[in-house]
């Protein structure tokens, strides 16, 4: 006897916060549809339960108009009617790091857990593909399991489904990550909406129940077949039940119910008789025609890019672990937890896929660009508290025999690696505030005459350091005391440029700028000629047409035809790039540029490159009536028009005297439209595949597609390099905030960086003129050329890589005593595979939590050596719960094995 089928309905409603329209008029929306549905629930008791889309935001955003609604709310919580979490936001996962990610995560579940349970559904419903570490990052948050719609089968116009060859046999299957971890994968095979708007008349009834059954049976693995009732800002069905008991009359041998997830997956594991097929690492939607995955919201307005890298970088790899620093250093303010949690959720109110990935209405991505402001100037004045308060603990008594004059600064090496590099500090040479008696004349008059002559600057044991002073002058300014008004000042600043040499990880030096008659500076320069370049292990040449040649001395490999910009059409739309039919690419190769040295020190070499280019215009007048008239952009014909306007590269490239690669900055003045403008990096080397950064991974990827891949271009993420490598060599493309890169099959393996891309349409299911998404006006973008042994991860390449995203931290301080050393770190580790992520103090227990991810795919150790007083370390989860107790080896160190690409937490209490 066949078994009786089940029909598992799922009432919900995928809430994107903004889009086609401005957040506050999905927010209005949201008010109805929230009303309208605790009405619901408290008037049928046969509307069993929603599902509030796996995101917490939402109550926050309704309760922000609602409060009065809080108590009504929370009981249909408590009472399973309503399921709410895990997710603080439903992320994009390309576009947002790891630490945003585990973020997202512990916040929705610090959210939900206020009002009730977890829903511990893995729920990706709308995600632009997903990464490989999703099936860890949900093991390690106690969820077993992954709904998604995207990145298996082909999904097109409208977010139409196709059938062809995809991944699975099934729409359930198991996902495997690069770890080893697995969980229960559910294919949205008809869309998240298959179960939408379920008739309650009975003809119409029979119509559609006879489609929906079957469309589901030809991809479910069992008789238990779920339904997603509802759909985009889709308000409540309100005679669901009246339809559900229509269906079970018209059809006695299938059971109806009004289900939920956690109902869904326990019938599913019951009934689950075959094997499933395996699909493993990231979901791109590979074995797709290309057409529709999406991918190149990564390159869509990539000023957003540039902000959320700095406002995620600014918060996980600066402002936390100096706060914690200061916190185990036992100085300054409390860690601010409330703070962190608020300058977080402000950042990801702009992960939802279609804010981060550029993909709304102009009105949605400028109030984006507020909130990135408003993120970012939290965790600035978090760092500029706890690294003051740091700086004026440390004992800086060394620099006493250099008199009053003395002025120490610190530097903060917030990465996981030890660090050499340029930095730069904003120095008062002297300051005199009103409160002491000057008058704005005296104070002005005497700081303006101070001699700033015959200074120089030493570190902590008295070596002379080469350092550029550039005097700013007379400089207005003000301190806002805790206990007091604001104290305003005149003072005289400098601008000090040096290197700070092998800055210990997570760790701190100081230097001091003072008068030391007949102090001989160290002279030296990197430059042997108006265009080469070079320092011990790199060269560097740049040719005529501005290109570079870059020649790894110590491995004996030559790269050329480097920094060439390419420009071509693009007719697409914020989705997805499609260059004119027949259109040649314009590039820069062979085009005279001006070059000129703009830096000689013996720390760095900087040459200017400047490109008088003419690119089109704009796509010619046929792209307005395709647009229009919503033609389907792989289908458009329009061409370039043949109007020229200026477009003007300036670009910096810079060799430090300790760079393991070469700087670049690239600045234009876009005024065309409907183009995208790239930078090529030639590698020729011979490779089938190619490394690239993800979250909390570096997975390898095919040059080639596969063969259903129709789509010329095959661009890719990326998030902080990509890589490409054979046996002995190997080229590192760092970048900051350019999420876009595509290895050309050109013969040369060429690494393409997505600088701009200019659209002028939402596109999507509509026409949604976007007009400020060709990013008119000024961009300054910036890279990395890292040249290596084949191995990026034992090279130090990807250190390096990680390294670029990160910004120094300075701070000016006094001569005095202090608690800590001029030179300090809280630990260190030695270890080549293991990438730092965070350091963070919990907020429950106060406990410092340290996060790494294994690079590679072998397994290896963690040996850390934990330089302050403990009690004890144990080993954690992104959720950040305590784990098993982790010991001390023979020489002291805190010992853990560490799986292939595992990531994994630490966590120590302090004594």
């Amino acid at each position: 006897m066949t078994k009786k089928r089940t029909a598992h309905i799922v009432s919900h409603t995928h809430w994107d916060r903004e889009w086609y329209l401005p957040y506050e008029k999905h927010h209005v929306r949201l008010v109805k549809l929230m009303d309208t549905l605790l009405d619901k629930l408290d008037q049928d008791p046969e509307y069993r339960s929603f599902f509030l889309d796996g995101q917490t935001i939402i109550i926050e955003d309704y309760l922000q108009v609602r409060p009065d609604q809080r108590d009504r709310l929370a009981k249909f919580i408590r009472d399973g009617r309503i399921l709410i979490g895990p997710w603080y936001i439903l992320q994009d996962a390309f576009l947002t790091s790891g630490e945003a990610n585990v973020r997202n995560m512990q916040v929705g579940h610090q959210d939900a857990l206020r009002y009730g349970n977890v829903s511990k559904v893995g729920y990706f419903p709308d995600t632009f593909g997903l990464v490989g570490q999703t099936p860890q990052l949900m093991q390690q948050s106690g969820i077993q399991n992954a709904f998604f719609g995207r990145g298996v089968k082909p999904t097109g116009f409208n977010n139409t489904v196709a059938d062809g060859n995809y991944e699975s046999s099934f729409s359930e299957l198991q996902w495997v990550g690069p770890d080893g971890s697995k969980v229960l994968g559910i294919l949205f095979a008809n869309w998240y909406s298959n179960g939408n708007e379920v008739p309650a008349d009975p003809e119409k009834a029979k119509e559609y129940w006879d489609r929906k059954l079957a469309d589901a049976e030809k991809y479910a693995s069992t008789n238990e077949l779920l339904y997603m009732n509802g759909c985009d800002h889709q308000p409540i069905q309100l005679d669901l039940p009246e339809a559900i008991r229509v269906a079970r009359e018209q059809y006695p041998d299938t059971s109806f119910i009004h289900s939920n997830f956690i109902d869904y997956l326990n019938a599913l594991e019951r009934a689950v008789d075959r094997d499933l097929s395996e699909v493993h690492g990231e979901l791109r939607s590979q074995r797709t025609d290309g057409w529709g995955t999406l991918v190149n919201t990564a390159s869509a307005r990539v000023y957003l890019k540039q902000m959320n890298q700095l406002g995620q970088m600014m918060l996980e790899k600066v402002a936390e672990p100096l706060a914690s620093m200061a916190h185990l250093a036992g100085v300054g303010e409390a860690y601010p937890h409330h703070l962190f949690t608020y300058a977080w959720k402000t950042l990801m109110q702009n992960h939802p896929h279609d804010s981060i990935c550029g993909c709304s209405v102009d009105e949605v991505h400028r109030e984006m660009v507020a909130r990135f402001d408003k993120s970012r100037h939290v965790a600035e004045s978090i760092v500029d508290d706890v690294k003051q308060a740091i700086a004026d603990n440390i004992d800086t008594s060394s620099f006493v025999k250099y008199g009053e004059e003395a002025r120490p600064v610190v530097v903060f090496n917030t990465t996981g690696w030890e660090r050499t590099g340029v930095v730069t500090i904003t120095v008062d040479a002297e300051r005199l505030y009103f409160r002491d008696g000057y008058t704005l004349e005296e104070a002005t008059d005497r700081v303006r005459n101070l001699d700033i002559t015959g200074r120089v600057l030493v570190d902590a044991e008295g070596n002379v350091i080469p350092c550029t002073v550039e005097d700013l002058g007379l400089q207005f300014g003000y301190d806002l005391p805790d206990d007091a008004f604001r104290q305003p000042y005149m003072c005289r600043q400098v601008k000090l440029t040096f290197e700070a040499s092998k800055v210990p990880a997570m760790g701190l030096t100081t230097y001091a700028w003072v008068r030391q008659a007949g102090a001989v500076v160290p002279a030296a320069s990197l430059l042997s000629g108006e265009r080469t370049m070079e320092n011990e292990g790199l060269k560097v040449e740049i040719a005529e047409d501005g290109s570079f040649t870059l020649t790894d001395k110590k491995f004996g490999r030559t790269y050329r035809d480097l920094g060439v910009y390419e420009n071509t059409g693009d007719i697409g739309n914020e989705y997805m790039f499609k260059q004119p039919t027949g259109e040649t690419a314009l590039t820069t190769k062979g085009l005279s540029a001006e070059i000129r040295v703009v830096e000689d020190t013996p720390y760095r070499a900087s040459v200017e490159v400047t490109h008088h280019w003419e690119i089109p215009a704009s796509a010619d007048e046929l792209l307005d009536v395709e647009q229009h008239a919503c033609v389907y952009y792989p289908n458009r014909k329009s061409q370039r028009s043949n109007v020229m306007v200026p477009f003007t590269i300036r670009t910096v490239i810079s060799l430090n005297k300790s760079g393991n690669g070469v700087e670049i900055e690239a600045s234009f003045n876009n005024q065309a439209k409907d183009h995208r403008v790239r930078a090529l990096f030639p590698t020729d080397l011979s490779t089938n595949v190619h490394h690239v950064d993800s979250m909390f991974e570096i997975p390898v990827r095919d040059n080639e597609p596969a063969e259903e891949w129709d789509n010329p271009s095959n661009a890719q993420h990326q998030q902080a390099f990509v890589d490409v490598s054979e046996a002995g060599a190997g080229l590192t493309v760092a970048n900051f905030g350019l999420n876009e890169y595509e290895v050309l099959r050109d013969g040369r393996n060429t690494i393409a960086v997505t600088l701009l891309r200019s659209v002028g349409e939402l596109g999507d299911w509509g026409y949604f003129p976007t007009p400020e998404a060709q990013c008119i006006g000024e961009h300054t973008v910036r890279m990395e050329v890292i040249p290596h042994n084949g191995d990026g991860i034992k090279s130090g390449a990807y250190a390096e890589a990680y390294q670029f995203q990160v910004p120094w931290t300075v701070a000016q301080t006094g001569v005095h005593a202090g608690s800590m050393a001029a030179t300090f770190a809280p630990y260190t580790f030695e270890n080549t595979e293991l990438a730092f992520s965070s350091m963070k103090l919990h907020e429950g227990s106060g406990n410092l939590m340290l996060r790494w991810f294994n690079m590679s795919r072998e397994a290896t150790t963690l040996d850390l050596a934990y330089h302050l007083p403990f009690d004890n370390a144990f080993k954690s989860n992104i959720l950040e719960e305590r784990g098993a107790r982790i010991e001390q080896n023979d020489a002291g160190q805190l010992s853990l094995a560490v799986g292939p690409c595992e990531i994994v937490t630490v966590g120590i209490t302090s004594k």
